[in-house]
């Protein structure tokens, strides 16, 4: 809308433009004419005719405050003969359609003609009479036995027609010839600004249609056009990480599929087995039965842990698990969280305590059935990988001036160093001891989906031998 607008008030500055330069144009040519004729010419002609018009004028004005009667009078009439001769005006006064007086012959049919053209006319007109142009000016009086009485003046116009018709065509011509040229730039502003950007936005459409979503699309033009390209660009960019994402997706779930499928194959094999070794009458005792059935119990237990691991992991990759924040004192949160781990620790013959170097109360916002889930996916790795008779796992809980810090540190093996920007991936298993583990792969990559769902980082500090150190960096807000 607004280019339309804009190019409606382009084409109207335009035609203003054109009647400007015409009037310029006009003005020129009668000073050069004026100049190349002489004094005696055109501008003396102008100058008269407008002195004509200002007597005729001034005549009028005193002929309409005095009475009719009084035109009559001699003394009056003397007087107003001469300044109208002196203006070469002919002065007539009629009483009920009869000629009084005049300062010219005047017969019956031009009165008749004059009386009925200046009646239709405006005061300070022009009328024609016998081909000629004539200015006049016309004083109307009722009188008292209901005639009515007028006074006509009557100048003729002393023009040449050489002069004006020239100046009219010169005008005219001037007029169109700047108007076509100022149409010419309008239209070349519009296609410069409006219809090429619009063209090159077709194409990149198309190409965008058929897929080719490399290409930028450029701001340009003006008003809305510009407007249109920046919205087309950001279509574009939303488009293309889209089709991104979607990719991301689609390769994320092969990957799953083939890994978790990998995976799942050998416990499923060892539950295949054990029972097929029950049906094969291997387990021939009922205590040799129980041990098999145990197992493969323990293993289906596995594959159930590794699909909801899966799903999980599936969800909080694809954005669709919702988390419900809650402001939360840090360290009695940390304090549940190590009680409740607390019997599994010691069961595996390990120590799990907690120490806090806070000096205040810090408070986060966390979901926290989401973070017990961290928390528990680390405390099952400290587990698992311990290779120590005295196996310990430390909670220290830390604060800088805008963020809380856990770290939660073991005495195990440690993780190589060239390992550590692996193990947050997903199904990563660096050495042979993680690779046999019984596992999904996914609980440190779970662990880093949550913690950054958080608006917060998760890392890992270690070195062979010197135990493993991951860190959780969470916004305070207290």
């Amino acid at each position: 809308m607004q280019v339309m607008k804009r190019f409606f008030a382009m084409n109207a500055l335009a035609m203003l433009g054109a009647l400007a330069v015409a009037a310029l144009a006009a003005a020129i040519f009668v000073a050069g004419f004026a100049q190349v004729a002489g004094s005696e010419a055109n501008l003396r002609e102008l100058e008269k005719l407008l002195e004509v018009r200002a007597g005729i004028a001034e005549l009028r004005n005193e002929a309409a405050a005095a009475e009719f009667d009084a035109l009559l009078e001699e003394r009056n009439r003397e007087r107003l003969s001469e300044r109208a001769k002196a203006i070469g005006a002919t002065l007539v006064v009629v009483r009920d359609r009869t000629a009084l007086y005049a300062t010219e012959p005047i017969g019956a049919v031009d009165l008749e003609r004059s009386l009925a053209l200046t009646d239709r006319a405006a005061a300070s007109d022009t009328v024609e009479l016998s081909g000629k142009p004539y200015m006049f000016a016309r004083v109307d009086y009722d009188l008292p036995s209901r005639e009515r009485g007028t006074l006509l003046l009557l100048a003729p116009m002393q023009l040449r027609p050489d002069f004006y018709l020239l100046l009219v065509g010169v005008t005219v011509g001037v007029f169109f010839l700047t108007f076509l040229l100022l149409n010419l730039w309008v239209s070349y502003r519009f296609a410069r600004d409006v219809v090429a950007p619009v063209s090159r936005l077709k194409d990149a459409a198309v190409r965008i249609s058929e897929g080719d979503l490399n290409g930028g699309i450029a701001e340009e033009g003006d008003g809305e056009v510009r407007e249109l390209c920046r919205t087309l660009e950001l279509m574009r960019i939303k488009l293309k990480e889209a089709v991104y994402l979607q990719r991301k997706y689609d390769e994320n779930r092969s990957f799953l599929v083939s890994s978790i499928s990998h995976d799942l194959k050998t416990p499923v094999t060892s539950i295949r087995g054990y029972i097929e070794g029950i049906l094969d009458g291997v387990a021939h005792t009922p205590e040799k039965t129980r041990a098999y059935l145990e197992t493969a119990r323990s293993k289906a237990m596995l594959v159930n842990a590794m699909i909801d691991d899966l799903l999980l992991y599936s969800k909080l990759d694809l954005n669709q698990l919702p988390y419900h924040l809650e402001r939360t004192d840090l360290e009695r949160y940390f304090e549940d969280c190590v009680s409740d781990h607390r019997y599994e620790f010691e069961r595996a013959g390990m120590r799990l305590t907690l120490r806090s170097e806070l000096d205040e109360a810090i408070v986060v916002m966390v979901d926290r059935e989401r973070m017990k889930r961290v928390v528990q996916n680390i405390f099952d790795n400290a587990k698992k990988y311990m290779n120590k008779d005295e196996g310990e796992a430390t909670v220290l809980l830390r604060a800088t001036p805008s963020s809380a810090i856990v770290e939660i540190r073991d005495n195990g093996h440690g993780i190589p160093e060239e390992e550590l920007p692996h193990i947050f991936d997903r199904f990563y298993r660096g050495d042979p001891s993680r690779r046999s583990a019984e596992s999904s792969g996914l609980g440190l990559a779970i662990a880093k989906q949550i913690v950054e769902g958080h608006n917060g980082k998760i890392w890992a500090r270690s070195g062979a031998g010197e135990g493993a150190r991951i860190l959780i960096s969470l916004n305070r807000y207290g």
